[in-house]
């Protein structure tokens, strides 16, 4: 533009000088020098239009390159995103790359598409977003056990065909989760995507923002942090090799070499070797980490289930018709038992697609954050759930203060039955198959899972030591829950009862009920359970809460009922 502007500049002196002077064209002499200097105004042009069709060229690219990712998600939208890498990566082009662009358009004309892009921006992606896209896919390499590698290809388990390039990550992405990590204090996974940005590196994989130097300063620092030296050593000797006066990794080497010394002699205790091995064991773990988090994912991971052969025995499919129901006698539904102690049990072929897709057609426009409370020790749904567009927030179990749930990735919306008749047709199909008053149940919480979401471990009903967990409802406790999956999940996405040892696969027009009291009226504390991270895939689900109020004459209390 300022080319553009000296040459313009350049025409407008030389026009108003030969309108100035007419008798300047008499001289030959001059009239050459003329020919010189609009030679050198061509040659100034020429300079201009190649620099714009630099830039033309390089937006057409991109667009090129938008247009055939949209073309091929917008033919499976939910497919497209339910893949975690393209989940990120698109929070990631929003939020930084569509910046980058602006910026090159701002250089041009374009004052339409730069007014149209900076309305949209509004909408977009912030750095917040980003940064927990990035820890979804942390947490869900923490919780299936996945490799760097397995991500960074896009080649998750239970994907059917190989990665396609929108789901490879490159140097650039893997660099910034290691940055994102580090920002986090989380010098485990540091050390991980900065290992693996560097192992591409090194493949042959071109990058003209990242490079070694900047990928070994994070992973020198991020295994020190991890009390490494020796390796810490090793990765800043590579880096002086590349970049011998690196201010940082020259103070660093003498300290590293110092420390090294220091350690060697000092005989190592057995005290000091055990907390290096918790050390080691507990890499990558939060601060908030939770007492059964092993348990749950063990559990995520289909392993740790506690269902004996024997036991297994007992658990048997039929047909049920709710003793004789008018609306199932002929037509009799299919029941199976996922779990004997508490009695878990899925009905298959609930509710058709169409009803299906009516819901979530109903819910999308309303989706929001949910609200949880403490997940250690509290019961995770209040009656403030059925306040809407509240942010997800949790209260930190060492400050007390409310702060945002980034473990809780799922969005949800309450659809009551006046709002549609499908809504009602649900309702009344499970008060027919429970034989429960859902008069005094909660709406139709319709929930939907993203990228890396989840619901750690927590119990549905309110215990003793929140009596007022449900006061405003003025319906008593939660009896039991209706768990319907209104999508299928191709990997992860389990519903896990920690306590017990039991996994529920989500399948699509299937629900999973279960009383969540005794008859005496005592919560059932084995019924804690937790929604998986979903590894691939979209994960739609809607829960009925029935209480206690109403159903006296349906399920009657017994005092000495303990199981």
């Amino acid at each position: 533009m300022a080319k553009l502007h000296h040459c313009c500049t350049i025409l407008l002196l030389l026009f108003t000088s030969v309108s100035a002077h007419s008798d300047f064209f008499t001289s030959i002499g001059h009239m050459t020098d003329l020919l010189f200097v609009e030679r050198d105004l061509v040659s100034s042009l020429k300079d201009y239009i190649r620099a714009e069709e630099d830039k033309l060229q390089r937006i057409k690219r991109w667009a090129d390159r938008l247009d055939a990712l949209s073309t091929a998600s917008s033919q499976d939208p939910e497919g497209f995103l339910g893949h975690p890498v393209n989940a990120f990566k698109l929070i990631k082009r929003l939020n930084t790359e569509w910046a980058e662009l602006e910026s090159l358009a701002l250089t041009d004309v374009s004052d339409a598409f730069v007014s149209n892009l900076t309305i949209q921006r509004q909408h977009f992606p912030n750095d917040d977003d980003q940064t927990g896209a990035a820890k979804a896919l942390m947490r869900l390499q923490d919780t299936y056990e996945l490799d760097t590698e397995t991500i960074s290809s896009g080649r998750l388990p239970g994907s059917t065909s190989l990665a396609t390039a929108s789901s490879v990550m490159t140097v650039e992405d893997c660099y910034d989760l290691g940055k994102v990590a580090y920002s986090d204090a989380d010098y485990y996974h540091t050390e991980l995507w900065m290992a693996q940005a560097l192992k591409q590196l090194e493949q042959g994989e071109e990058s003209s923002v990242v490079d070694a130097v900047a990928i070994l300063d994070y992973l020198s620092y991020s295994v020190y942090q991890q009390g490494e030296l020796e390796r810490a050593l090793e990765f800043t000797k590579k880096l002086l090799e590349l970049d011998p006066s690196h201010q940082r990794a020259n103070g660093n080497l003498k300290y590293f070499e110092y420390q090294l010394s220091k350690q060697k002699k000092l005989e190592v205790g057995e005290n000091d070797k055990e907390e290096q091995r918790m050390q080691k064991e507990n890499r990558g773990r939060r601060d908030d980490y939770l007492p059964e988090r092993k348990q749950y994912e063990k559990l995520c991971r289909g392993e740790g289930i506690r269902m004996t052969p024997r036991r297994q025995s007992r658990l048997f499919c039929r047909y049920y018709d709710n003793d004789r129901h008018p609306r199932f006698v002929i037509g009799p539904l299919k029941q199976e038992d996922e779990w004997d102690s508490p009695h878990i049990v899925r009905y298959h072929d609930i509710v058709s697609d169409r009803d299906m897709e009516k819901v979530k057609e109903l819910a999308k426009p309303r989706l929001h954050r949910a609200t949880i409370s403490n997940p250690t020790t509290g019961a995770l749904e209040t009656a403030q759930y059925r306040i809407s567009k509240r942010r997800a927030t949790v209260h930190d179990p060492q400050t007390g203060t409310l702060t945002t749930a980034h473990y809780r990735v799922s969005k949800s919306a309450w659809l009551g039955a006046y709002e549609h008749p499908v809504v009602d047709k649900i309702n009344r199909k499970i008060e027919d198959i429970t034989g429960l008053d859902v008069g005094t149940a909660e709406d139709l919480q319709v929930a939907n899972y993203g990228v890396g979401g989840q619901y750690e471990p927590h119990f549905d009903f309110g215990r003793k030591d929140e009596p007022d967990a449900f006061e405003e409802l003025g319906t008593g406790n939660r009896i039991a829950t209706w768990l319907l999956y209104m999508s299928d999940v191709q990997a992860g996405g389990a519903t896990v009862f920690t306590d017990i040892g039991a996994a529920v696969q989500p399948k699509k027009g299937s629900a999973v009920f279960w009383f969540n009291l005794y008859p005496s009226g005592e919560g059932d504390y084995r019924t804690r359970h937790a929604a998986c991270p979903v590894l691939l895939g979209n994960k739609w689900v809607s829960n009925k809460w029935m209480h206690e109020r109403g159903q006296e004459f349906r399920r009657r209390c017994n005092l000495h009922w303990t199981d």
